[in-house]
């Protein structure tokens, strides 16, 4: 093979590499393949010329810089090192999400133990609040009626999606632990990302189809007395 051969195939493989890479939809995979296309294009203008092309080169070295570090973000994300270790004994009632959405679940919140009964939400009130109980003896109020609550269930969660007022009055134990989030902090969050808006409403889902589920369950049963929605 000839020096002036060379340098062709050189760019031809750059390109292959990058539209194949950017026919691929995970993004771990089509990072690294435009890492190795930017390797070929430095690669390229290395020989190109009489001279290396410098600046083309590092303008390429720079870029993949980038890249790498965008790769390193997103393989940290995907890890269990994304997981705050103060909330990892949590982290499998969450599974659903990502470790990095649920990093940013929790950093959004706060996670407390009651020191006293609570009220989380009032029957017809806006909710402003979204909880989540982790641990504790709920019980809930809707059209005259007073039933138990079930633990790891969101309490606002209807409200938070469809902005209504709470269709029960909702307490909480004392003694009980929760996460709580303030309703608006979450929805800025979720409306600036598309990707954690949408995990947390498949976690939101997941959460009222588990309630569907239990209200139709037989009557004996202590799941049964918990309703579809609580919010």
């Amino acid at each position: 093979m000839n020096l002036t051969v060379a340098p062709d195939y050189l760019v031809a493989c750059a390109g292959f590499i990058y539209i194949l890479a950017f026919l691929i939809i995970n993004q771990v995979v089509l990072r690294c393949m435009l890492l190795v296309g930017s390797a070929f294009y430095v690669a390229y203008y290395a020989v190109v010329a009489g001279e290396p092309l410098w600046m083309a080169i590092f303008t390429n070295i720079g870029i993949s810089a980038a890249n790498f570090v965008g790769l390193l973000i997103l393989l940290f994300r995907n890890s269990r090192f994304a997981v705050p270790r103060e909330h990892s004994d949590i982290y499998p009632i969450f599974s659903l999400l990502p470790p990095g959405d649920f990093r940013t679940l929790v950093r959004l919140g706060r996670r407390r133990v009651l020191d006293e009964d609570a009220v989380l939400t009032h029957d017809g009130a806006p909710v402003d609040t979204l909880y989540f109980v982790l641990k504790g003896e709920a019980a809930a109020e809707k059209r005259g009626e007073t039933f138990m609550l079930p633990e790891r269930i969101f309490i606002g969660e209807v409200g938070y999606l469809t902005r209504d007022g709470a269709s029960a009055t909702t307490r909480l134990a004392k003694g009980s632990e929760v996460l709580e989030w303030d309703v608006a902090r979450l929805r800025s969050k979720a409306k600036r990302s598309a990707r954690f808006n949408l995990a947390l409403d498949a976690l939101i889902s997941k959460d009222l189809a588990a309630k569907v589920s239990r209200a139709g369950a037989p009557r004996d049963s202590v799941a049964a007395s918990a309703p579809v929605s609580v919010a």
